[in-house]
């Protein structure tokens, strides 16, 4: 056995006992209101033996809600839900991150406050369909393009929310650039056909998440905020750009890198475009792989130095011991899939067994 994955490092300024992070995962367990319980500050502890959580998917904003169960973080009994669940990881020994998930046009008007349109850079309808109030899947609508001065208030809102989080006691903050979500819809040229200072040239469509980091960092202070990147990613979210290296470079390059917690990218194989070259040339800070890794893979991925922390998401699903079972090199427990979202108590969320 190696020790690779077991030393401590930091990331930006969240110190981690060892280098498997807990991977944000949509577990579908929040109230109608957006309120976790108490069944997710034990499902969450349950993990912290992990050198850092990530939680899943939050919304910043009213709007930014996109699937039934999802939490929030835009009012007050959201905050103290999740301060309980903070508190709980912290006496369980690790940080914890929160991240930001504002869906944009994945979503449906059941979900949103009124019955209104999902919002999102441009007025492009997504395939496929959300999953509703009602259980149930229905398709995915034509969202309404943001007015400029509403493109400032998502800004605004990502701002307030990492004040929130915050003040909850979360270590840092990570804001979701990938999943096809809006922060990727405005990145890339086939969600966004904007003509004004957010859409058409590559530095346009990368001003919303260069923007909204600024204002995250300018709220949590430096080394606390993080974002998920995941270019060209096959997803049923999907959404294309017609020059991905092109723009991620230009992203990339132009991040706050300096006063980022670090930069997560989903692992996956190097057909086209070798990205994990180009970020780890471009951005100064820590990074973070995750996507489809085993133990091996990940040892090798610290141990060559192209990573300093690597991410684990449907393994800890059913191994909340995932630390142990990797030192002891132990096998892993197989997760039930027909319980990873919207079921109701203990059942396939705080009920898998450790190994000892």
């Amino acid at each position: 056995m190696t020790d690779a994955l077991f030393t401590p490092t930091r990331l930006g300024s969240i110190a981690l006992s060892n280098r498997i992070v807990m991977a944000p995962m949509t577990r579908s367990r929040a109230d109608d209101d957006g309120v976790v319980g108490d069944l997710t500050a034990t499902y969450y502890a349950q993990r912290a033996s992990a050198g850092m959580i990530t939680t899943e998917g939050v919304f910043p904003t009213l709007d930014g809600k996109g699937g039934v169960g999802t939490p929030g973080i835009v009012t007050d009994a959201q905050q103290a839900a999740w301060k309980l669940v903070v508190d709980a990881v912290h006496a369980a020994g690790a940080p914890i991150v929160l991240q930001l998930m504002h869906t944009g046009r994945i979503s449906h008007p059941d979900l949103l406050p009124g019955g209104h349109l999902p919002v999102a850079p441009s007025a492009i309808r997504p395939k496929g369909g959300a999953w509703t109030e009602s259980a149930t899947q229905k398709p995915f609508v034509t969202p309404r393009a943001l007015e400029l001065a509403e493109v400032q208030a998502i800004i605004e809102g990502h701002r307030i929310a990492t004040r929130r989080a915050i003040e909850a006691g979360f270590d840092g903050v990570e804001l979701h650039g990938a999943g096809g979500y809006l922060p990727e819809q405005f990145l890339s040229s086939g969600t966004n056909t904007r003509s004004d200072a957010y859409g058409g040239s590559i530095p346009n469509r990368a001003r919303f998440i260069l923007e909204t980091l600024d204002a995250m960092i300018a709220e949590a202070g430096p080394g606390r905020v993080g974002i998920k990147l995941s270019p060209e990613s096959i997803m049923p979210n999907e959404v294309h750009d017609d020059t991905p290296m092109q723009t991620y470079q230009y992203l990339t390059e132009r991040m706050p890198s300096a006063d980022m917690a670090y930069l997560n990218i989903s692992f996956f194989d190097r057909r086209e475009n070798d990205y994990h070259a180009m970020f780890r040339s471009r951005f100064s800070g820590a990074i973070v792989i995750g996507g489809a890794l085993n133990k091996t893979i990940a040892e090798g991925l610290i141990a060559n130095g192209d990573a300093q922390a690597v991410s684990f998401g449907r393994a800890y699903i059913s191994n909340p011991d995932l630390v142990e079972r990797f030192a002891a090199d132990a096998p892993l427990a197989k997760a039930d899939i027909a319980t990873f979202y919207h079921v109701p108590g203990p059942a396939g969320y705080t009920d898998y067994p450790t190994l000892s």
